[in-house]
């Protein structure tokens, strides 16, 4: 008896400790995000709504590269669609079953799976050529120096996971088949399947038994892999498959060009121009108040979920002026060193209970000055990013925490701070010489 339901308590205990691991990996990149500071996104839901349903589930912004968007649309549907296969699977697994949907579903099944196979197939014809693009031809925006080692490996990790179980999948189904014509106790009846059934002729010819372990097998290869993709997710670039929904869902809705204010630098202008305070416009405790951002806990945990849902798939810097003309600067590397940080923020949090100052901060020892002073604040990254990251935030911010912490600017940076005060314009001379241009258009 024990024998008879031991792959069902198998599978169950691998089902359980894979949800129970992801849970606590997920976990802690809730707990990092929540490191950063406090920020307002929970106003116009109705447009905040569309917003995510446009860009994040529909791709919108994907599509300004026609090719690549496809490619990517097949493996975005792929994964949704054919993962509802998985309930199925599990189902499956923990009753012993076999195609329980069968039997609720009836004639509309095999157009289901026929479906699922579909997308199947359009997943790998798609994870190929993306392989293609980065390891042989080899595109300007994949060749950067912040995708040396991990981040490459990452990329090409996912797409041959993607390959393997969808191969899986498809077998699965061919030897299934078989079995079924076969008439094999437990492999019931369910149809023809068209893509799996182009691999019939390979398994025709083998004994029963052979069919049965070969179809067992890859049930285990998909399900197992699964099981690894989902725990492997916290790690991986490829979060953006769960966060993009509510990155986009919390997108700033105001003008790309519009700057954050700091509430006690309104509150100062404010009290100056005699004009009223709001209460929003008063400061927090001013002996814990920072002047832009030093390190990754000095950003809004916008910034920090952002920096966990890039993509890393280089949009944002091949349009970057100041990058395609030599400059240091690479927005996605700003996102990726900022991910960088808070994660190993988290990580001596988790060691010893609490972080203890290491004498490391994003600016400086991940992100440098002349980066920061590369930027032109243009937005074209946000503009291409597909779901809505906006790296010239933290730009601002760390760039703010250089010039009003520290005192440090360009010249020419301070020769403008210095006309704008004395004569509301970055040019030195008087506001009411400003119009004298005009004069000789008359």
């Amino acid at each position: 008896m024990i024998m008879h339901i031991l792959p069902n308590l198998i599978f169950l205990a691998l089902l359980t400790t894979a949800i129970a691991v992801a849970c606590i990996n997920f976990g802690k990149i809730r707990r990092n995000i929540l490191l950063g500071k406090p920020e307002k996104r929970n106003d116009h839901v109705a447009e905040r709504l569309k917003m995510m349903l446009l860009v994040a589930f529909g791709q919108k912004k994907m599509f300004d590269r026609p090719i690549p968007a496809l490619l990517h649309l097949a493996v975005y549907l792929g994964f949704l669609i054919v993962n509802i296969e998985m309930l199925e699977i599990v189902i499956d697994g923990i009753f012993g079953s076999h195609r329980v949907f069968l039997q609720v579903l009836n004639d509309f099944y095999p157009f289901l799976i026929n479906t699922f196979e579909f997308f199947a197939i359009a997943v790998v014809v798609s994870c190929v050529v993306f392989l293609i693009r980065r390891n042989i031809l080899a595109l300007a925006r994949f060749k950067s120096p912040e995708l040396k080692q991990w981040p490459t490996y990452d990329a090409n990790i996912i797409l041959y996971v993607e390959i393997i179980l969808m191969a899986a999948f498809l077998t699965m189904n061919a030897t299934d088949q078989v079995l079924q014509a076969r008439m094999v106790e437990h492999y019931t009846f369910a149809g023809n399947f068209f893509f799996s059934g182009l691999l019939k002729p390979i398994f025709e010819n083998m004994d029963s038994a052979q069919l049965i372990n070969i179809e067992r097998g890859a049930w285990w290869v998909h399900i197992v892999g699964v099981f690894i993709f989902l725990n492997y997710l916290p790690f991986s670039k490829h979060l953006h498959i769960m966060l993009a929904f509510p990155n986009t869902y919390f997108s700033n809705l105001k003008p790309k060009g519009e700057m954050t204010n700091m509430d006690v630098v309104t509150r100062e202008v404010k009290s100056m121009l005699n004009l009223p305070v709001e209460t929003a416009d008063v400061p927090v405790d001013g002996q814990n108040l920072r002047f832009g951002a030093k390190d990754a806990t000095d950003l809004t945990w916008k910034n920090l979920l952002e920096a966990y849902t890039c993509t890393e798939c280089g949009r944002c810097t091949s349009v970057c002026p100041a990058n395609l003309t030599g400059k240091k600067l690479s927005p996605r590397k700003i996102m990726m060193d900022t991910r960088d940080r808070i994660v190993e923020i988290g990580s001596k949090t988790d060691r010893f209970g609490k972080f203890e100052d290491d004498n490391k901060s994003l600016l400086g020892d991940y992100i440098t000055l002349e980066e920061l002073n590369a930027c032109t604040t243009c937005n074209a990254c946000v503009e291409a990013c597909p779901v809505n990251i906006s790296p010239v935030d933290i730009i601002l911010q760390l760039r703010r925490y250089k010039v009003m912490e520290e005192s440090q600017a360009p010249a020419s940076w301070n020769a403008m701070f210095s006309n704008m005060e004395t004569s509301s314009a970055p040019w030195k001379f008087s506001p009411a010489d400003r119009f004298n241009w005009a004069e000789k258009l008359a």
